[in-house]
């Protein structure tokens, strides 16, 4: 089990470089460093989610069971945070009510950009099981452009855990600067 270990920790620098390599083959120095610049940030933008969590029904009790001890999210680097000035991910989950919409989007314009949303169960996804009750907003999609959806009800922590590993790898996509210079 030992030796099964450090071949495990052997291996993890050369997916740590492969998460640094970009597909995309620069021609020219200028396009070199703005590669190799986007794919710092990216990396560091991956490896450091702060997100905020706001939990609005029972969606909410998973998101801290993604927290406790069995799932860790603290080592993946994901760090809740209370105030929206501080995060960059905004994690919704449950019912968003017509009173509730405008807090909701109260917090997404605090955040500092670039932000994300993650829309977690059936309630914030689409309504839920309120869907048809004249006071439920349709989905938070209809307030906040959301990146990731989780469907569920509740979602497992496990479909968290996907989600927020999903928002990763496009964050690992996005291109931070310009690619301004072309031959």
């Amino acid at each position: 089990m030992r030796q099964h270990f450090s071949s495990k920790v052997q291996s993890e620098p050369s997916s740590t470089s492969q998460a640094l390599s970009n597909e995309v083959k620069p021609r020219g120095l200028v396009e070199h460093v703005l590669t190799s610049m986007d794919q710092i940030v990216s990396w560091a933008r991956n490896g450091s989610m702060w997100p905020l969590s706001f939990g609005l029904a029972c969606c909410s009790v998973e998101m801290m069971h993604a927290s406790m001890p069995r799932y860790d999210q603290d080592r993946l680097g994901i760090i809740f945070r209370a105030s929206p000035r501080q995060a960059d991910v905004m994690i919704v989950a449950g019912t968003v009510t017509n009173k509730m919409a405008s807090a909701v989007r109260q917090c997404y314009d605090q955040m500092p950009d670039p932000k994300w949303v993650i829309s977690m169960g059936s309630c914030a996804n689409g309504g839920g099981y309120y869907h048809y009750s004249y006071s439920v907003v349709r989905g938070v999609d209809r307030i906040l452009p959301v990146d990731i959806y989780i469907p569920g009800c509740p979602p497992t922590s496990e479909a968290l855990l996907y989600g927020v590993f999903q928002l990763q790898k496009k964050i690992r996509r996005t291109k931070v600067t310009r690619m301004w210079y072309r031959k």
